[in-house]
């Protein structure tokens, strides 16, 4: 969010969309907008900007031309550095997904209530969770396809200001997901991640087992610490 200036006032982000309440009253985005909680400037140098995220758990941060000025330049993902990686130097990304993979992963079932987990998204500061029957991988839900499919604040309200009835998440998870196993390199994942722009790969065995999860923040910290 920026003034007439092109200077920075705040952020928006899709976790905050998701806090709005499905009421009717108009909205201004000056009532949503937070601070941003790490600032890039356009002459810092990337590795040390991309460790910074990292630290913060932050995976964009706006780029400005000053801490002082604040005009806003662009935005840097953690999308970006990874493609620069594997365009210039790809060799750091050699390793397996298993040695970077996070194995205590959280999961939902296809008979979960929506309301209960954008609830657990909320608290645990998720953008997506995989979805397992039995142990096995049957697809992902993310904030995205809760937005995408109207749903923000739980309990969900219709056009008629009613109640819906419990949506289940088996209704508008993914099931098309794109998963790999533990013996992958790390960089055929990472070209995954930018050229389909999704930000977490499952990992399995070959019966579909969830065996973890990786996702850009785990490539990024691999590239930093290499």
């Amino acid at each position: 969010v920026i003034n007439s200036e092109k200077r920075l006032l705040g952020i928006v982000t899709r976790g905050t969309i998701m806090t709005i309440s499905s009421s009717k009253s108009p909205i201004k985005v000056k009532g949503i907008m937070t601070s941003p909680k790490y600032l890039s400037e356009i002459e810092e140098d990337a590795y040390q900007t991309i460790k910074r995220m990292i630290k913060m758990d932050e995976w964009y941060s706006p780029v400005v031309n000053s801490a002082t000025e604040k005009i806003l330049l662009g935005v840097i993902g953690l999308e970006n550095f990874i493609d620069y990686i594997i365009r210039h130097s790809p060799e750091k990304l050699a390793p397996p997904v298993s040695e970077i993979m996070t194995t205590n992963v959280l999961t939902c079932s296809p008979e979960d209530e929506v309301d209960n987990v954008w609830r657990l998204m909320q608290e645990r500061n998720f953008a997506g969770l995989p979805v397992t029957f039995k142990d096995k991988l049957v697809g992902i839900i993310t904030q995205k396809d809760l937005l995408e499919n109207g749903f923000a604040m739980p309990t969900f309200e219709s056009a008629k200001g009613r109640f819906r009835s419990p949506v289940k998440v088996s209704a508008i998870m993914q099931t098309q997901v794109i998963a790999v196993t533990p013996n992958v390199r790390a960089i055929r994942v990472a070209r995954v991640m930018v050229s389909k722009d999704i930000g977490r790969v499952p990992v399995i065995d070959k019966n579909w087992k969830l065996l973890g999860m990786v996702d850009r923040e785990d490539i990024a910290r691999l590239i930093v610490k290499g």
